[in-house]
């Protein structure tokens, strides 16, 4: 064949046409990506659909690229001397598609926690928030698995035969993956039994703080001082827990010492008074109240308090203490009753030269 019947009239129009047609689908894509997509954003924006704009946002360049596999696809059917129902051409093509679409539900999968959480709030699924991290990624984990084994499956590729060869080299992943293993599992106690949830206050042998998050492989707890602590779930699994936000009140213990030249009387005006403030406390749980001559101090005559207060956040708990503080302050200066004030005796033993006389000194 010479190249003068090769490029006949026919071929070069076929070619033509194949060009624009992957022109026309280029073209389509750079409008799509500028218009059609952001006027989608808007509408769901102003109408307040928040999942039609994350599944916007997730598709938004696989379907440009869906568009360029469409228009290549379409250009391969009219050039000529092409074979476009070759098997390996179309198994190409249908493999490209399978990627491009798991590729779309992959970006949509990292927004579920947000879908997961909004729908939660919305119909009451009494998801745990502990819960969602772990649908999510797993979700994720699933859809790789589903676009691996499509191409496979595309390609004639035995599935059953890789998961025999992954059998046979298990033992050796699973000491190498040993750490990675036991924090997946240690991860699936603390779904399972429920020690702790995102937001609770937990304290552990190892560190004390808020938890932000939790993954396959660890917990992300917030210190106090800000710092972000990173706790292996194996580790965290077997440690022992104390959930602070579990409680359901918080208590408060202390002393009062007051002078030993308090009068009876005044000592039990005092002890009643401070007990029916207590009582009277909008922030006090009334289940447990305790205001008792307590014993004679080193200084003073001790009142022994024990109560508990309603709330339990931190903030809000320090905020009622100071003002039962300055309510005992206020009772104490009413009954004109004083504090006892610590006070020690040092005798010096010192000869001073010339007169040999003993010096005391007092300090208050």
């Amino acid at each position: 064949m010479s190249w003068k019947s090769f490029f006949t009239y026919e071929f070069i129009k076929e070619v033509r046409i194949s060009l624009g047609i992957l022109v026309l689908f280029l073209l389509f894509r750079k409008i799509f990506a500028k218009y059609i997509i952001v006027l989608i954003l808007k509408w769901s924006r102003k109408e307040h659909h928040p999942f039609f704009s994350h599944m916007f946002l997730s598709f938004e360049r696989p379907i440009q690229w869906l568009l360029l596999v469409f228009g290549i696809y379409l250009a391969a059917w009219n050039l000529p001397y092409f074979d476009h129902s070759h098997l390996l051409f179309v198994k190409i093509v249908k493999s490209a598609i399978i990627f491009i679409v798991g590729w779309g539900l992959f970006n949509l999968s990292s927004s579920s926690s947000l879908i997961l959480a909004k729908l939660n709030e919305r119909f009451d699924f009494e998801i745990d928030q502990i819960l969602i991290p772990f649908l999510s990624k797993l979700l994720r984990v699933i859809i790789v698995v589903v676009i691996l084994s499509g191409i496979a499956a595309e390609f004639n590729y035995n599935i059953v035969g890789l998961v025999g060869g992954l059998g046979l080299g298990g033992l050796a992943f699973a000491l190498a993956a040993k750490d990675a293993i036991g924090n997946l599992f240690g991860g699936v106690i603390i779904i399972t039994e429920k020690p702790f949830t995102i937001g609770d206050w937990i304290l552990t042998s190892s560190v004390e703080g808020t938890v932000e998050t939790i993954t396959f492989r660890s917990t992300k707890i917030r210190t106090f001082a800000q710092a972000l602590v990173t706790v292996p779930n194996a580790k965290l699994a077997n440690e022992t827990i104390t959930n602070w936000s579990k409680m359901g009140k918080r208590r408060i213990v202390f002393n009062v010492s007051v002078t030993y030249d308090t009068p009876k009387e005044k000592l039990e005006a005092v002890i009643k008074k401070v007990e029916q403030m207590l009582k009277t406390h909008p922030g006090i749980h009334q289940d447990t109240i305790v205001t008792k001559f307590d014993k004679y101090g080193a200084d003073g005559l001790d009142i022994y308090i024990y109560f508990f207060t309603k709330t339990t956040v931190w903030i809000e708990f320090l905020q009622v203490k100071e003002e039962i503080n300055y309510n005992i302050m206020d009772i104490l200066d009413h009954e004109g009753v004083s504090l006892a004030i610590p006070n020690r005796r040092i005798y010096v033993d010192s000869k001073s030269e010339g007169n040999g006389k003993v010096r005391w000194e007092f300090l208050k």
